[in-house]
């Protein structure tokens, strides 16, 4: 979390997840996404920041909502 708070603290963003590191503190493993966003979320706001919003995140990504994704049918079977 020092880098997500430093990143947070120069503007940057900051993402969290066990896809980027299980770690939830100094030998503490992380239980689940969840509580990484939890953590981080009060360390933004106590830097003063708020977080963004699924909208305003998929926003700044450029990424599309579910309901703007086109599926294939087939693809039911790959998951």
């Amino acid at each position: 979390m020092p880098i997500a708070t430093h990143a947070a603290a120069m503007g940057g963003n900051v993402r969290v997840g066990l896809e980027d590191s299980i770690w939830n503190g100094p030998g503490k493993l992380s239980t689940s996404n969840a509580e990484q966003v939890t953590r981080v979320r009060g360390i933004i706001e106590g830097l003063g920041l708020g977080a963004a919003t699924p909208a305003e995140a998929r926003d700044i990504l450029q990424l599309k909502g579910g309901d703007r994704v086109e599926s294939d049918p087939a693809a039911r079977f790959f998951l």
